[in-house]
């Protein structure tokens, strides 16, 4: 723990020299102070109260200053403060409310010299004048603050704070009169101490208790506070109202600070839980320290600059029974383990990012912002960037702007007021949403949402319509087309066999409804179709005629084993039964003879009037194939979420956990649902999106998100009549018996949207007022008042 590192400081009166070292005690330390000519430190707390002497390889203890057969409580310290004129003169605040000083020159074992019991409570802080040899200044719990004079036995000045209690008081160095004070309610009061009836001025300086508080040696104005709040904050207090120049976050509620000497923005910190470590802090670069010091393995309780005018040592004193001395250079570097690069996006799509100059100059060989930087790509530099920070720091920052129009996020906005999350089937949902991604350009989303109709919305048949126009159209949807061949371009044997000729007294519509088992025709070593690569069944139908003459059976009809379908009366008038197989075209007098079209298949041929341009169509075996149920692809489906969410479109993301509902959320954890609704959330309420975000929120099912719109929806209402303000128990005046919602338009009471003014009370239905504030913009209450409707 012990370094060996040694500093010599020349000062006015001699040198100090030191090195990093640390000192056993016998109980914990409250608190430490200096005397001024920094050869001697006393130690204080509860069960300790010693000066040590401060010499080069360590300390030696001097005196022991709790003498006596009995303990008393005049002896549990909870502060000590040297003074710095009279090198004898010491004064300690006890815990029981007593103020005791103590006179080091006295020839006796037992040094105290004056008691003073004014205080009722524990008493927090004691103070000398820093000029004046006799005045005395103490803080208490019981809230007030006394002025003793040693030469007299009483105090000469009571001070009313006007709060629970004081934890620090400090003369100011500059000032004679002046003393800052602060208390438990986050106040900091100043004071004179010729007028102890009310401080000369007052303001909240933390969120919390204000725990210490020290003006700066060097300038006079500025006084630094630290508070519960974790902050540390410089106030210039020689302006009309006191104002914050500087503020430094810590990571635990600060219990003492500093000044450094000789260093105007360096000051030390201390912290009263959780953090052991000190920390110097540069005012200007408030967010890594100067300095740390680690030696401690409890929290500190007291620190102190050694000499007033040496930067190098400091003195601390904790709970885990130590007293230190730190080097400062022997003192850890925050500022060397730290990033040194840093990037971050503004509110508006603004880029800053920051390097080490060295690192910049090194890689590019350019000096920070010239102008022909490269820069990102979507990116262009700003015409006037911040310039670097030139003290401790060295890092080169570059501000970069989105190109105009690129980072617009109207796409953002239309989508969440044109998507449709409830109230339809499912279908409709993703159908829905695909065009309106569509139209705004987003056609990934668009297909997404597509192969979200088709692997949970089971299709229904295929319509005649719908078949029809994907054979005759060419479209790529509906029945699968496998090959398709003309006849005119088929061989002459085969069409001389399967050419038929129609009727030419039949007006009836040449329709023909087919089993999509049969094979109509087959080549002569009934093999696969020619160009087909799967075994095809042959459908016959006019492609160029009109679009409703191709009709398909319904799977559930088409089996081999039911009997020969009948034609419905509707389509054919009623005939004598065919016997004999009509006459027909002389290249088919011989078709019973044909080995490849058989006897049934050739009286079904006969039905069909076909021409020179029908086509042959092929299509596949199986028109409906086996499906593949959903929870197939809910692995794939919530990858396909994540990945939206990763790439920062959680509106995708929530928008398809709402429409499928339980088909997905099972598979996705609840913590990670709640953090893609509230980052959607958030979004909306941003771009002011208020109805869409309640329609998200109704939405939702998790429990923390649902609960989003049930806070905070209080509405303090007036009564219209007699103007006072409504209770919670209706909609009932409590003063005046009447009805508050009685519409000024129609005087019937408002059972559903009620509207009013908020300047007269005034209101009633929605549509009334808003209709009645097309004309006039007077209240239809006749008060007079201009009601305004936006």
């Amino acid at each position: 723990m012990e370094k060996m590192s040694r500093v010599s400081t020349a000062l006015g009166g001699g040198a100090l020299t030191g090195r990093t070292m640390h000192c056993h005690l016998d109980a914990p330390a409250n608190a430490i102070s200096v005397c001024r000519d920094a050869a001697q430190v006393v130690v204080a707390g509860r069960s300790i109260f010693k000066i040590y002497a401060i010499e080069d390889e360590q300390f030696v203890e001097k005196l022991n200053l709790r003498v006596g057969r009995k303990p008393s409580l005049n002896l549990s310290c909870a502060d000590v403060v040297w003074h710095q004129m009279d090198e004898n003169l010491l004064a300690t605040a006890a815990t029981n409310g007593v103020v005791v000083t103590w006179n080091l020159g006295r020839p006796s074992r037992n040094k105290q010299d004056q008691l003073f019991t004014e205080h009722k409570r524990t008493v927090n802080k004691v103070c000398f004048h820093p000029t004046e040899a006799h005045v005395l200044l103490s803080g208490s719990q019981d809230g007030f603050m006394k002025c003793f004079d040693l030469r007299r036995k009483d105090s000469v000045s009571t001070f009313s704070g006007q709060s629970e209690s004081v934890r620090d008081v400090q003369f100011s160095i500059r000032d004679y009169f002046t003393f800052a004070s602060t208390f438990e309610n986050g106040n900091v009061q100043l004071w004179d101490i010729r007028r102890p009836d009310r401080c000369e001025r007052m303001f909240t300086a933390h969120n919390g208790p204000v725990f210490c508080c020290d003006w700066h040696p060097e300038d006079r104005g500025w006084l630094a506070t630290g508070g519960r709040d974790k902050m540390v904050k410089v106030w210039d207090m020689t302006t009309h109202r006191a104002k914050e120049v500087h503020c430094v976050q810590t990571i635990a509620s600060v219990a003492r600070v500093k000044w450094r000497p000789e260093c105007r923005h360096h000051l030390a910190t201390c912290s009263m839980m959780v953090d052991h470590n000190i920390y110097v802090w540069d005012v200007r670069r408030p967010f890594v320290p100067a300095a740390m010091f680690e030696e401690h393995r409890d929290v500190t309780t007291g620190i102190a600059w050694r000499h007033p005018h040496d930067p190098s040592f400091l003195l601390s004193g904790s709970k885990d029974s130590t007293l230190c001395q730190h080097l400062f250079r022997d003192a850890s570097q925050p500022v060397e383990r730290a990033n040194p690069e840093g990037l971050c996006y503004g509110l508006f799509g603004d880029l800053a990012f920051a390097a080490k100059e060295s690192l910049v100059a090194t890689e590019s060989g350019r000096k920070p912002y010239a102008g022909d930087r490269r820069h990102p790509i979507f990116f262009k530099r700003k015409l006037d960037p911040a310039e670097p920070f030139v003290g401790l720091a060295s890092s080169a920052l570059s501000v970069f702007e989105i190109e105009p129009g690129s980072g617009s996020m109207s796409w953002f906005v239309d989508t969440a007021e044109r998507y449709a999350l409830a109230g339809r089937p499912l279908a409709e949902l993703c159908d829905h949403n695909a065009k309106v991604a569509r139209e705004l350009g987003r056609n990934q989303v668009a297909q997404t949402w597509t192969m979200l109709r088709i692997i949970y919305c089971s299709p229904g048949l295929a319509s005649a319509t719908n078949l029809n126009h994907s054979v005759g159209k060419g479209s790529s949807c509906g029945l699968p087309l496998m090959n398709s061949f003309n006849l005119k371009d088929m061989a002459p044997g085969l069409g001389s066999e399967t050419r038929l000729d129609r009727s030419k007294g039949d007006t009836r519509s040449d329709t023909v409804l087919l089993d999509s088992s049969a094979t109509l025709l087959t080549n002569e070593d009934n093999e696969e179709t020619e160009g087909s690569d799967v075994p095809a069944d042959y459908l016959l139908g006019d492609v160029e005629g009109e679009e409703d003459e191709l009709y398909l059976l319904e799977p559930e009809h088409a089996h081999a084993e039911e009997p020969e379908y009948v034609l419905p009366q509707e389509a054919f008038p009623l005939r004598h039964e065919i016997v004999d197989t009509p006459p027909g075209p002389e290249h088919l007098q011989d078709k019973a003879d044909s080995p490849h079209v058989s006897g049934s298949e050739a009286e079904a041929a006969s039905l069909a009037p076909v021409d020179s341009s029908f086509s042959l169509i092929s299509v596949s075996h199986t028109l409906y194939d086996s499906r593949l149920p959903p929870d197939f692809f809910s692995a794939l489906v919530c990858d396909m979420l994540r990945f939206y969410a990763e790439q920062g479109d959680v509106q995708m993301a929530v928008s398809v956990l709402i429409v499928l509902g339980e088909r997905v959320r099972k598979d996705i954890d609840e913590q990670t649902q709640e953090h893609w609704y509230t980052s959607y959330i958030d979004l909306l309420q941003r771009f002011c999106l208020w109805n869409v975000s309640n329609q998200v929120v109704k939405l939702s099912t998790s429990r923390a998100i649902s609960c989003l719109n049930q806070a905070s929806t209080t509405l303090h209402v007036n009564c219209s009549h007699c103007k006072r303000p409504m209770s919670s128990r209706g909609w009932v005046c409590d003063r005046c018996h009447r009805c508050a919602s009685m519409c000024a338009v129609c005087h019937h009471v408002v059972k559903g949207l009620f509207v009013w003014c908020q300047g007269c009370s005034h209101g009633g239905h929605l549509q009334h007022i808003m209709k009645w504030l097309e004309g006039s913009s007077h209240c239809p209450a006749g008060c007079g008042h201009l009601c305004e409707y936006s």
